[in-house]
């Protein structure tokens, strides 16, 4: 399946979160909403989120496919280093 960065949204300040990013997968599909965000071990990808009702964070997508979860992550963080859009 192709994986394309559809927009990178960089975010101002110093917290973690350092970009919102957006991926169409297959050409057929956009899902908004993935992040980058700077741990302790370096930046790393965050899979689009909601709250629950009880106040807890849940993936909305979730990879089953670890290489496919890492294709996705070179991508996005290829984009995110490239600059604020692709």
């Amino acid at each position: 399946m192709d994986i394309d960065v559809v927009s990178v949204r960089r975010v101002d300040g110093d917290g973690n979160l350092k970009a919102f990013v957006d991926v169409r997968l297959g050409g057929e599909i956009v899902v908004k909403g993935f992040s980058v965000m700077h741990g302790k071990n370096g930046v790393f990808v965050s899979m689009p989120r909601r709250a629950g009702r009880d106040g807890r964070w849940f993936d909305i997508l979730s990879p089953l496919d670890e290489s496919w979860k890492s294709r996705l992550e070179e991508k996005v963080l290829a984009a995110y280093e490239e600059g604020p859009a692709a």
